[in-house]
């Protein structure tokens, strides 16, 4: 679509995902090397001839990584096809060995699915297109030349000297899941990319932690806003006429946000100058917050698909009954709210990821359900993103979590104690909770020494104690803060509050 065409019209975005995910195997895709700790070992370690692509090498297709995939399409009510067939897709670029990729085309594994997501509480629905099983190239760094250590200076691409390559993570097993171009804005996005890595982890096909673990290209069109439909629909005729660019080297939710957003607003201001927006290949440089062009847009016939003669056809519809998945997130937020009493808050935070949300149902087993949210959602994650740690770093230390909130449950601690001392001391020394107790003297007051601090607290403040019979009632308050500094915050506060009350009155 032309900038005159444009001009002068307000306009509106149109986005499309294709989003990679790596898929948690013990080997590659095609091959028996590992996958473990891909991105950690020495460059180059991790390869044998199948994934480095040497001559008379041939593939062999992983059945943990099928597996896998059956389950992402069935996560996303995707149909999962009766026959799926490989294909070679050619292009030259230094991190693809073989200059081709093993990958699916016209019969992909999944197909025609669905991922609801919310953003300011409106819930839309994403369509998915296709979700097709294919091998990861290798990785690329990018490097300045200078005297500083190689580590300190990779650089964007359009900034390098020359670049490295790693094969480390070639044939590692991918999935390509390539959304329709449903999304009107960034925010869209960033929210959809959040609850798909949410549903993969459930699954327990995906590890966030891997570096790369997913990568999103972004493609972005601009088009009239008056010929997107209140439900956010536009007409193929509409799509086609509008000049799309694809987004390169997104690896986060936010880098999502940003890199669309930059580009809603170059494209914008091009039409506003009279440009047409080109139809190319940009990267995303996060450092610079900008997009850098790369490239003119590869179309499907430039890759020159052909079937992969190595591979038979791959028959696994059946696999979709015989396959499990675990309970996803939606579905685990609404039990919460039902089975324990939850608000859509506690029960979102504590569904936040599946470790979150086993924890919370093994404490809520032993104590109070409302006890147990409290503990979780607010004071354990509270306390666990104040010092950017995962409730995966504390994983080991689970049980300690536990006799924590028993200690609280049974009242041999005060709930305040136990937050700003034991949990906080726990996390910053690695201390169990007993032990803590122990050395800061924080077992609960009994009440006959409450009684004596009441009494001590009362003689030692008569301007507050006149006060309160003067009608004063933060008077109250300030006595019951004496009495709980006396007794280092052991005491429970509401006990004070009455034996003051008793003893004032």
């Amino acid at each position: 679509m032309t900038a005159q065409a444009l001009e002068g019209r307000e306009l509106a975005c149109v986005i499309g995902l294709e989003v990679h995910v790596q898929l948690e195997t013990d080997t590659k895709v095609f091959c028996g090397c590992s996958t473990e700790s891909v991105n950690g070992e020495e460059p180059n370690t991790r390869t044998c001839p199948v994934c480095l692509g040497l001559p008379g090498a041939l593939p062999v297709l992983n059945e943990a990584a099928v597996e896998s995939a059956v389950k992402v399409g069935k996560a996303l009510s995707a149909d999962v096809v009766a026959e799926t067939t490989f294909h070679r897709k050619n292009y030259y670029y230094p991190d693809l060995p073989k200059n081709f990729q093993i990958t699916q085309y016209d019969a992909p594994i999944c197909a025609d699915g669905h991922l609801e997501v919310s953003v300011e509480g409106d819930t839309r629905e994403i369509g998915i297109e296709r979700a097709h099983l294919e091998e990861d190239p290798g990785s690329l760094r990018h490097v300045r030349d200078g005297t500083r250590p190689l580590e300190n200076r990779t650089v964007s691409v359009d900034r390098a000297d020359y670049t490295l390559v790693d094969y480390n993570r070639a044939g590692t097993p991918l999935m390509e899941i390539v959304t329709r171009p449903d999304f009107r804005s960034p925010q869209e996005t960033r929210a959809f990319l959040a609850k798909l890595e949410e549903v993969l982890e459930y699954l327990g096909v995906f590890d966030a932690s891997r570096d790369g673990s997913l990568r999103v290209d972004a493609n972005i069109s601009m088009v009239p806003a008056e010929e997107v439909d209140d439900d956010g629909s536009i007409a193929t005729e509409t799509l086609e006429a509008a000049n799309r660019t694809e987004v390169k080297n997104i690896s986060s939710h936010k880098g999502a946000e940003k890199a669309l957003a930059y580009e809603v607003t170059r494209q914008k201001n091009a039409i506003k100058r009279g440009r047409s927006v080109e139809q190319e290949t940009r990267h995303w440089d996060e450092s610079r917050g900008i997009t850098v062009s790369m490239r003119s847009k590869e179309e499907e016939k430039d890759y020159r698909y052909f079937r992969e003669a190595d591979l038979p056809a791959l028959r696994v519809a059946h696999w979709r009954d015989e396959i499990a998945i675990p309970e996803l997130p939606d579905a685990r937020r609404d039990r919460f709210q039902s089975a324990y009493g939850l608000d859509a808050e506690s029960a979102s935070k504590l569904t936040s990821t599946k470790e979150v949300a086993d924890f919370y149902e093994h404490l809520a087993e032993t104590f109070d359900p409302d006890l147990a949210a409290t503990w979780v959602a607010d004071t354990l994650l509270g306390e666990l993103n104040y010092r950017d740690m995962h409730i995966t770093d504390v994983s080991d230390r689970l049980d300690e979590v536990e006799r924590l909130v028993e200690l609280v449950a049974t009242e041999e601690i005060t709930a305040k104690n136990a937050r700003e001392t034991v949990l906080r001391t726990m996390l910053d020394e690695g201390t169990a909770p007993d032990e803590v107790v122990e050395a800061e003297g924080l077992g609960k007051t009994d009440e006959a020494t409450i009684e004596t601090f009441v009494e001590e607290a009362v003689e030692e403040n008569p301007d507050a104690v006149a006060d309160y019979e003067n009608g004063e009632g933060g008077a109250l308050n300030f006595l019951v803060g004496q009495v709980m500094q006396k007794s280092k915050g052991s005491a429970d506060p509401g006990t004070v509050n009455q034996l003051l009350r008793e003893r004032l009155e």
